[in-house]
């Protein structure tokens, strides 16, 4: 299944950082590149949140 990244990315940029979680661990269909563009746009300062949601 094609996944609309832009659709993808828009969201998360938009979404706060509950959102931005959610969307990262459980997006599924993304390639390194894309889950590394999205951390762009994740605040750096709250990564350990991240880093524990994904386990």
């Amino acid at each position: 299944m094609a996944v609309d990244f832009e659709k993808v990315k828009s969201d998360f940029i938009k979404a706060d950082l509950d959102g931005k979680i959610r969307i990262y661990t459980t997006s599924t269909d993304l390639t390194v590149e894309q889950f590394r563009e999205l951390l762009r746009y994740y605040p750096i300062k709250h990564l350990s949140k991240l880093e524990k949601a994904l386990g």
